[in-house]
């Protein structure tokens, strides 16, 4: 394990309470309407999306991931992506609409949208690789290779993901250097950020340090590297802190903290928006985002999924504005949020017995 803890301070950057420094504005990247949707129980309508997308962008939120060119059979929460951000791109010039794709015929779906960002994703862990997108992790990166050359002649921006940089579900712990070479490779193949998913959200502050130098020793610069916690054992923040002091300053949250992996067991929702515009407020951190229209957005989100936000700072927002998340004390609502719960554990199951047995 790495012992030393440094700091590169690459960008403008201010000094925290430990007189450590930390950048002073920070990009986060609204990941809801694409990885928060995708695993829940409730596909939302087209409509309902586009709605999604326009309410967190009234809160100031520049940077939006708006869907997946994923087959709808795998994930059908993504059904309608193309008419998502066809609308969105066009209802919203001033957002930095992203979708994921998985190859090139999702690509040529998505640039025919109307795509201005684009996102191509692969992992450092290889059963995982083969589980999510079936094929090696080297077979992804070649797989790549037409989409970048396409983005280049379209003048799409293409941003990387490197997923499970922690553990693979299926394989175990991955070597924090097998991180560092994944993502390098993504970097030399020409996207303009890679991003570092903890998918399964085991991540804690050492183990991020780990990582994060591999990052750096395999020649990677903290503005090119972006990270991406999911909240399983409740480490997001205290790992985003330690991503800030490595001059780390883009960010991917979900609103409310929805959200999760289909193929990975256990893993829970991204960390919340709410929870960490909250933590960069308190910490002298510029954002751009207005707390209190987040908080009404992610209640509203609940409303249309039928369960409460996975925020800690919307409840406690809630609690002392009830008006904001009324609906949530329903009976109904209730009763519904543990059904599709309890429904999404069942299909789950089936799923992975499917798995094990195919």
């Amino acid at each position: 394990l790495v012992t030393s803890f440094r700091a590169p301070q690459t960008r403008a950057s201010s000094t925290d309470a430990f007189g450590l420094s930390t950048p002073s504005r920070v990009r986060i990247v609204e990941v809801g309407p694409r990885d928060g949707l995708q695993n829940e129980p409730v596909a939302l309508s087209v409509g309902q999306k586009v709605e999604l997308v326009e309410r967190l962008a009234s809160t100031g939120l520049e940077n939006i991931e708006v869907g997946s060119f994923v087959s709808p059979t795998w994930v059908p929460q993504m059904a309608g992506s193309d008419q998502v951000l066809a609308q969105t791109v066009h209802q919203l010039p001033q957002v930095n609409t992203c979708v994921l794709v998985p190859n090139m015929k999702g690509y040529e779906s998505a640039r025919n949208a109307g795509a201005k960002e684009i996102l191509i994703f692969t992992a450092a862990g290889e059963g995982f690789c083969q589980k999510n997108i079936n094929c090696t992790i080297e077979e992804s990166l070649e797989r790549f290779q037409p989409i970048m050359e396409a983005a280049v002649l379209d003048g799409i921006k293409v941003r990387g993901c490197v997923s499970t940089i922690f553990q693979d579900p299926y394989t175990g712990p991955v070597d924090p250097a097998k991180v560092g070479e994944v993502a390098l490779r993504l970097k030399q193949m020409g996207v303009y950020e890679v991003m570092l998913g903890d998918t399964t959200g085991v991540g804690t502050p050492g183990t991020t340090v780990d990582v994060l130098e591999a990052c750096l020793a395999a020649g990677l610069q903290p503005e090119e590297l972006a990270v991406h916690f999911h909240d399983t054992y409740g480490m997001a923040l205290a790992n985003i802190m330690v991503a800030l002091r490595y001059g780390i300053a883009t960010i991917d949250s979900a609103v409310a903290g929805m959200g999760g992996c289909p193929y990975a067991k256990g893993a829970s929702g991204n960390v919340a928006t709410e929870d960490v515009v909250y933590m960069l407020n308190g910490m002298g951190i510029e954002t751009g985002i207005d707390l209190p229209k987040l908080v009404a957005t992610g209640a509203w989100l609940g409303k249309q999924l039928g369960k409460a936000p996975v925020s800690n700072v919307s409840r406690a927002y809630i609690a002392s504005h009830p008006e904001v998340g009324s609906f949530l004390s329903h009976p109904l609502v209730s009763a519904f949020s543990h059904c599709t719960q309890f429904s999404l554990q069942i299909l789950k199951i089936l799923k992975w017995s499917c798995n094990d047995l195919c």
